[in-house]
C-alpha cells in the first residue's frame, strides 16, 4: 500500500529505511513510472503526480487490462469497464487496430457481461456518488483479479504485483457484496502460494510463478489477514451450506498453517516479534502487525469450531487470548499508538482493533477518535500515522477509508458519511479511487488502488448491514445476520 510500492521494481535499489531515503526513493520511482531518466545520484523528493488515471477492459479481450493515462477524459459505458473517449471505444495501445464496427460489437458484449456480473451481487451505498463509487470499485476489483486469482494491487509497473494483504481485503469485499466465486478464487491463489511453514512473502508475481525476490522480508500480518478473509468468505457463503463446507476443507490447511505461524511468532511477552507491517517499513513490532494477527487467530479458532476440530480451536483461541491480553497491556497503556511505548504516535492501525475485526471496546473507541483527529489533514483525508515520513500534506486513501469502515461498523452514520463523501469527491476524472490525494486536493500516485476499493466497499456495506466480528470466545456462534451480507 505504502511508499515501498513506489520504490521497487527490478533494477531499483531496495527501499531505504530512513525518512530521507524513503523520500528519495519515492522521487526516483515516480520518475521511473513517468518514463523519465533516473540519475545515479540522489536528488530531493518531488511532489507526487498522478501516474495512472484508471484502468479499462479491452472490449474484445475483457481479461486484458488497459492502463489509462492520467490525462484521459473518456467515460465508461454504464455499468462496465469499457471506456469510450471522444465517441471512440478505447482499446489502448498494443493490439492491432480493429475496425470500428468490430470494436462497437465487442464493447456492447463486454458492457453487457459487466452489468450481469454486477447484478449477480449487491452494489452498496446510497444512490448518487456513493453508489457510483461502489460500482466502480467493484468493477475495478473484478478487473484487477486475474484468472488465476491473483489480485493485482494496481495496474502500473511498480504496483503490478499481488500483495497477500490487499488480496485478503479484496476477497472479503467481494464476498460481502455477493461475489463469492471471485472471493474464493483469490483465496485459492493465496493457498497455492503460501510458504511451506505457513505465511506469505511480501508480494507475488500475478502469473503465479512465485514471490517477487527483491530482498524484502515476509510481512507477518498476512498470517492474520488471510484467515480473517477465509472466515469472512465462509460466513458470507453460509456455514450451513454443504458446498461452502467442502470448499472450506480445501482452504483449511492454509488457515491452519497460517495460524500456526502466527502463534509461533508470539514472544514471551505475548506480542509478535519484529516484522514489516502495512507501512512496509518496520524493524520492530507494531500495532499494524499485532492487530491483524489477533483477528486472524480468532478467525482460525472459529473456523476450527465450525469444522469440529476442538484441538485446533482451543490452540488458536489460547494464542488469541494471549495476544489480546498483550495488546491491551502493552499498546493500550499508551493509547494504542504505533509502538508499545510512549510517544510513538497515532497509527491508523488502531482501526484494526475495533469493528468489524473485534467487538467495540471503549478504550479502543477513544483511541481511534483521538487518532482520527491527530491524523486528519487540513484538506481532509488522513495520514497513515503521526510518524509517517512521506510527503507532507498528502493524504492516503486506504487509511482514510479505514476510519470510515470503523465508524460504519460501529453504527456512526454521520462520521461515516463525512469520510465517504471526501473520498467520493477526490476520485480521478474517470471516477477511480487513487492511492493518494495531494495537499491541493488532486488525486495523485496511481488509480485505482485495489485495497482502497475494498475498504470503501466494506464501509458502504457496513452502513446498511452489521458486519460480523470474529468471536473472541472459542466456538462463539455465528448469528443469522452475520451471513450473506
Amino acid at each position: 500500500m505504502t511508499a515501498s510500492r513506489l520504490a521497487r521494481r527490478p533494477g531499483l535499489p531496495r527501499f531505504p529505511r530512513t525518512a530521507r531515503g524513503r523520500a528519495v526513493a519515492i522521487a526516483v520511482a515516480i520518475a521511473v513510472a513517468a518514463g523519465g531518466v533516473v540519475a545515479a545520484a540522489w536528488r530531493p523528493a518531488r511532489p507526487p503526480v498522478l501516474a495512472l488515471a484508471g484502468i479499462a477492459a479491452d472490449p474484445c479481450a475483457p481479461q486484458r487490462v488497459i492502463a489509462v493515462p492520467a490525462g484521459a477524459r473518456g467515460r465508461f459505458l454504464p455499468g462496465s469497464s469499457v471506456l469510450a473517449e471522444g465517441g471512440t471505444i478505447y482499446a489502448g495501445p498494443g493490439p492491432a487496430a480493429r475496425p470500428a464496427p468490430a470494436l462497437a460489437a465487442c464493447a456492447t458484449a463486454a458492457a453487457r457481461a459487466s452489468r450481469q456480473w454486477l447484478a449477480a451481487g449487491a452494489i452498496p451505498g446510497a444512490p448518487g456518488p456513493e453508489r457510483s463509487m461502489a460500482a466502480r470499485a467493484l468493477l475495478d476489483l473484478h478487473l484487477l483479479t486475474q484468472p488465476d486469482g491473483a489480485m493485482v494491487a494496481a495496474w502500473h509497473t511498480i504496483w503490478r504485483y499481488a500483495w497477500p494483504r490487499d488480496s485478503s481485503w479484496a476477497a472479503v469485499a467481494l464476498a460481502r457484496t455477493g461475489h463469492l466465486a471471485d472471493a474464493y478464487r483469490i483465496l485459492g491463489f493465496l493457498r497455492r502460494v503460501e510458504l511451506p511453514g505457513g505465511g506469505w512473502a511480501a508480494r507475488y508475481w500475478p502469473d503465479g510463478s512465485g514471490p517477487v525476490r527483491d530482498g524484502r522480508p515476509a510481512e507477518l500480518d498476512a498470517t492474520g489477514w488471510v484467515p480473517w478473509a477465509v472466515w469472512n468468505w465462509f460466513t458470507a457463503a453460509g456455514p450451513a451450506s454443504p458446498a461452502a463446507r467442502r470448499e472450506l476443507m480445501t482452504l483449511w490447511p492454509m488457515v491452519s498453517a497460517a495460524a500456526a505461524a502466527a502463534a509461533r511468532s508470539l514472544r514471551a511477552d505475548g506480542l509478535p516479534g519484529p516484522a514489516m507491517d502495512y507501512w512496509e517499513d518496520s524493524d520492530t513490532v507494531t500495532l499494524g502487525t499485532a492487530a491483524p494477527l489477533l483477528a486472524g487467530l480468532r478467525s482460525a479458532a472459529s473456523l476450527a469450531a465450525a469444522l469440529g476440530d476442538t484441538g485446533q480451536e482451543r490452540r488458536w483461541a489460547a494464542a488469541a487470548a494471549r495476544l489480546g491480553a498483550a495488546i491491551t497491556a502493552r499498546f493500550g497503556r499508551y493509547g494504542y499508538h504505533r509502538l508499545p511505548r510512549d510517544r510513538s504516535g497515532a497509527d491508523a492501525a488502531v482501526t484494526f482493533l475495533g469493528p468489524p475485526f473485534a467487538a467495540a471496546a471503549a478504550p479502543v473507541t477513544r483511541a481511534a477518535r483521538a487518532a482520527q483527529a491527530a491524523l486528519t489533514l487540513p484538506g481532509g483525508g488522513l495520514l497513515p500515522g503521526a510518524a509517517w515520513p512521506g510527503t507532507p500534506g498528502v493524504a492516503w486513501t486506504p487509511e482514510t477509508a479505514m476510519f470510515a469502515l470503523l465508524r460504519a461498523a460501529s453504527g456512526d452514520q454521520r462520521g461515516t458519511s463525512a469520510i465517504l463523501s471526501w473520498l467520493a469527491a477526490h476520485r480521478t476524472r474517470l471516477g477511480e479511487l487513487p492511492e493518494q490525494v495531494s495537499a491541493s486536493g488532486q488525486p495523485v500516485s496511481v488509480a485505482p488502488l485495489g485495497w482502497t476499493d475494498a475498504i470503501v466497499l466494506l464501509a458502504l456495506v457496513a452502513r446498511r448491514h452489521p458486519l460480523p466480528v470474529p468471536p473472541a470466545r472459542p466456538g462463539g456462534p455465528v448469528r443469522a445476520d452475520e451471513v450473506r451480507h
